[in-house]
Parts: C-alpha cells; sequence; structure tokens
C-alpha cells in the first residue's frame, strides 16, 4: 500500500487575470525562493484573454493550475482557489508581486510560534525599493466624513484621515496592526475555513478589510513583519479593470452596510455624492468645450448612478 502524501505546509494562492508577463515574474521568484518543494502554488486563472494560463501551463509545470470559465472577482477567486489548497498556511498573493527566498517561511513561522496571532503580513516595497504605506485602521464614521473629500487635509479633520491611513506608524518595524492589504497575507487554513473565507459579496475591494476585521474580532492579533520584503507592482492586477471604479463604490457601501448598518450605507451614499459634486464642478471648470463637457458630466453621472442606483435627479439636467 502507498504512504499517502505528505501535505505541504504552505499553500500559496494567487489569482491570474490578464497579467501575464507580472504573474510569470511571481511564479518565477516562487521558483527561485525555493517554494517548489515542501509547498504548494495554486495559480486560479479567471478567464484571462492574454494567453495567461498557457503560459503558465508551459513554462511552470510544477504549478496547480485552475482555470475558471469567467471572472469570479477578489473574493470568490480567492475562495475558490483555497478550496483546494492542502497547507497548514494560506499564502494570498497578488500576481503582481515578487517574493524573496526565506520571506513567506518567516511569516507561516511566526505564527507557528505565537497561536494568539491569526494572520501576518509582511512590508511591500515598490520596484524602486521604496516603502509602500500599506496599512491602514479599519475604517469608520470618521473616515467616511474625510475620505477622497478635500477637507481631508483641513486642520481640524486632519487627524481623521491621518488616523485611517496610519499616518503615525513606522513601516520599517515589526508591530501589531489593524488592516494589512491582501496583495500578501498568510494565515492558518483553519481560521480561513473557519471564518468561511472572503465575503463573497465584497467582490472586488475591502473583501480583506472584512476579513482582518473578523480575525480580531476572534481575539486573534496581525502582526506586520518588517523584515519579510515583498516586492510589489501596485494596482497593476486591477487597473486594466474598466469597473473598478464602480466594484469600490459599490463594495464600499455594502461593507458600511454590513458593519453599521442601513444607516452606514446611507451615509456613504451621501459622501459619494458629495464626491461626484465635487467632481462635476471640476469637470465644468477643466473643460472648456460645452460638448466634452456634457459628455464627460454624462458618464460622471452614469458611473455615480450605477454605484448607489440612486434617484435619477441627483445632478441638475444640464
Amino acid at each position: 500500500m502507498q504512504e499517502a502524501e505528505k501535505a505541504p505546509t504552505l499553500s500559496i494562492c494567487i489569482l491570474s487575470w490578464n497579467t501575464k508577463d507580472l504573474t510569470l515574474r511571481c511564479l518565477s521568484s516562487l521558483q527561485k525562493a525555493g517554494l517548489t518543494e515542501g509547498s504548494e502554488v495554486l495559480v486560479l486563472d479567471q478567464a484571462s484573454e492574454d494567453g495567461s494560463a498557457e503560459a503558465i501551463a508551459e513554462l511552470h509545470p510544477w504549478v496547480r493550475l485552475i482555470r475558471s470559465p469567467e471572472n469570479t472577482g477578489f473574493a470568490i477567486g480567492n475562495n475558490l482557489c483555497a478550496r483546494e489548497a492542502r497547507g497548514e498556511f494560506l499564502v494570498l498573493l497578488n500576481s503582481d508581486t515578487e517574493v524573496p527566498a526565506q520571506g513567506l517561511q518567516g511569516l507561516a513561522s511566526f505564527l507557528v510560534q505565537n497561536p494568539d496571532y491569526g494572520a501576518t503580513s509582511p512590508k511591500l516595497v515598490n520596484p524602486d525599493g521604496s516603502v509602500q504605506t500599506s496599512c491602514k485602521r479599519f475604517p469608520g464614521w470618521g473616515t467616511a466624513l474625510v475620505y477622497d473629500l478635500p477637507w481631508g487635509r483641513w486642520p481640524l479633520l486632519r487627524y481623521l484621515d491621518d488616523r485611517y491611513h496610519y499616518r503615525d506608524f513606522d513601516h520599517q518595524k515589526d508591530a501589531d496592526i489593524e488592516q494589512p492589504p491582501a496583495a500578501c497575507l498568510c494565515l492558518r487554513r483553519s481560521l480561513w475555513e473557519d471564518l468561511g473565507g472572503f465575503d463573497p459579496d465584497l467582490w472586488l475591494f475591502y473583501n480583506d478589510v472584512d476579513l482582518c476585521l473578523r480575525i480580531h474580532r476572534k481575539g486573534l492579533k496581525i502582526r506586520f513583519l518588517a523584515g519579510v520584503e515583498i516586492r510589489h507592482h501596485e494596482g497593476a492586477s486591477t487597473r486594466n479593470f474598466v469597473g473598478r471604479i464602480r466594484h469600490w463604490g459599490r463594495d464600499r457601501i455594502r461593507y458600511y452596510r454590513k458593519w453599521k448598518g442601513p444607516l452606514g450605507a446611507w451615509f456613504i451614499r451621501r459622501m459619494l455624492s458629495l464626491r461626484a459634486w465635487i467632481e462635476w464642478w471640476r469637470l465644468g471648470k477643466k473643460i472648456k468645450d460645452p460638448r466634452e463637457k456634457k459628455t464627460a458630466r454624462r458618464e460622471l453621472k452614469k458611473v455615480f448612478c450605477e454605484i448607489v442606483q440612486h434617484e435619477k435627479d441627483t445632478f441638475p439636467k444640464k
């Protein structure tokens, strides 16, 4: 009778959607880091149209490649990928990252030695080596009042914006944090399954925020490990997605509805409305041609109404 195959320690889950070159670079870095042995790498290709799946199969046959017939989004895609994982620890890794030797093992080792922690996250750096100030606190009412709005830098309100963006946090030192990004996040697979993975209603954004909040609510901490450094081509995995602004707005409303109730969703709609009015005014100042201005404002109105599914007369007709 054949001995059962030993389960890997790490299951590294990567989503791929039209980022062929970056995904191949990510997989090459994992291979150079020695993560082809004792670990498993799973790539869920989200119906890429740039030949990503074929290139992965040809150049990295050691990868467990899962082909999705459609782009299911970040939350559902990671849930599908993690469902196939066998390792004790999950590492959620963006396709636009590059991993150094021993980096991911360090994230898991900390969890082994510290059972009161639910997840670990590395320091993210830009391709030029500069540090990405990626960690944030959980968004609340104050965050909603100032986020992406011009008065967020006013003296009396600046504290709210600074607090959310962790501007008092030193990304060069290890520390307990509230919300790291899911560009690289390590946690026990048992915890992931206990939490049910990402909330599928948060299709593209805020799913990592929601997951981290649920980890904290279970009484577990999250550790930022500055000694583990991952190169991150920030935004490369989503910038080509034309619906990203719509999904960002919708997921933001859904997150606040989940954690702040109907009043939270209503408040975010009001803040988005204010932001849209500001953009409406800016377009009027920036674009001089009346026809171009009308077209730009019509597109703005369309996007806003699709986000909030709001009353049609939010904006003036002209």
